[in-house]
């Protein structure tokens, strides 16, 4: 079948003299052969085909990013399982995951996305994860951190405005030499270089806005470090929290950007007696301007998981009896927290409140809260793309 459209000349004409002046109405007659005047061929009979275009608009960018690569890890369950981590594959692993969220073609261009108005001296905070303080339970390791600044490198930005920070805990030794630049700085509890919390910042302090009847957290304050910084880039772990918060994922990570992570346990665990489903801390912290506003990417580090807080790494059976090996990646703190929570929720068991602080977070407009099949389908708000490498 012909898959043409006929049009008479008349027709071309009568279109054509809506976006044509004279001179090239009449430069289109000659084209088309006609005769000096229209007027003169008031009953055209000549046909023209053209073929019909038809436009698909671009996909939509994705909304989380999900990179899995069971070459990422070799690790078995042997002591020290962070020297189990394979560099190369994580970094290939971060530019795809990249790639992939900035629909980009090189991974210069994906950062020049991310961090588009950077200019040397404005700090780009990363919040890692050390609530177990390096002790050999789970907890952040370096691999993602080189990866990022590895990349971040291919722009132009300085090594020494890259602060690595976990406020209130230990950054390990091992992690601290496990960078494999020189310049990054990285900012604990004092053990190394203080965070600090001395900030006379206006919006230092977490507002809090409980319910009526319930009573108001005590006053927490976030660090120096990430009230100095330009930029913030919140990098949890894939870890469930049972018996507590049930997972401990992208918002609860910033515990460690805080003074007093204890202000928030009574509201924000569901097990605790001031715990609402109509509020919940967690919401406040992060709608504070220097997380909300300074927050340009959320790197989940699956490449291990938990079951709690001080668990050391475990094997799951939804990826098959071994580690998750995988990375994830957004700039909607609800939406990736979302999926990291399915996986945790497929593979343990939480309570149904659990992920009660992405539906307020979501009402609050940090996000979109969705529940789905992380392995396929489910999701419909949230842009979900998984990538095996």
């Amino acid at each position: 079948m012909d898959k043409r459209q006929l049009l008479t000349r008349r027709q071309i004409l009568k279109a054509a003299g809506f976006v044509l002046g004279g001179t090239a109405l009449a430069s289109l007659e000659r084209w088309l052969g006609a005769p000096t005047a229209l007027a003169q061929d008031p009953s055209p009979t000549r046909a023209y085909y053209f073929p019909i275009i038809s436009y698909s608009p671009p996909p939509p960018p994705p909304s989380v990013v999900h990179i899995h690569s069971l070459s990422a890890t070799t690790w078995t369950g042997q002591a020290n399982y962070w020297n189990y981590v394979n560099q190369d594959v994580v970094n290939a692993m971060v530019d795809a995951g990249l790639q992939n969220l900035t629909s980009t073609a090189t991974i210069q261009d994906a950062w020049r996305k991310i961090l588009p108005n950077y200019i040397a001296g404005q700090g780009i905070a990363i919040k890692a994860n050390f609530n177990n303080s390096g002790s050999g339970v789970l907890d952040g390791i370096i691999q993602p951190i080189n990866a990022l600044v590895r990349g971040m490198k291919l722009i132009g930005v300085r090594e020494e405005d890259i602060w690595v920070y976990d406020a209130i805990r230990v950054v390990p030794d091992r992690y601290i030499n496990g960078c494999l630049y020189s310049g990054v700085r990285f900012y604990d509890n004092g053990t190394h270089t203080a965070a600090g919390f001395n900030s006379t910042d206006p919006h230092a302090y977490i507002q809090f806005r409980p319910p009526s009847g319930t009573p108001m957290p005590p006053a927490t304050k976030l660090n120096d470090v990430l009230i100095r910084a330009t930029y913030l880039i919140d990098v949890p772990i894939l870890k469930g929290h049972i018996g507590g918060a049930e997972v401990t994922l992208g918002f609860k990570n910033h515990f460690g950007s805080t003074n007093n992570p204890q202000a928030f346990h009574n509201n924000a665990f569901p097990d605790q007696a001031y715990w609402r489903t109509d509020w919940n801390p967690l919401v406040d912290l992060y709608g504070n301007p220097h997380i909300r506003a300074k927050t340009v990417l959320i790197v989940g580090d699956g490449l291990f998981a938990g079951t709690t807080w001080s668990s050391p790494p475990l094997t799951m059976a939804t990826f098959d009896g071994k580690t998750p090996n995988s990375l994830f990646f957004a700039t909607d703190p609800v939406a990736i927290d979302s999926v990291m929570h399915d996986f945790v929720a497929a593979e343990w068991t939480v309570k149904s409140g659990a992920n009660n602080y992405l539906r307020l977070a979501n009402l609050a407009g940090l996000g979109v809260f969705e529940r789905g099949n992380p392995w396929g389908s489910g999701y419909t708000r949230i842009n979900y793309r998984r990538v095996e490498m």
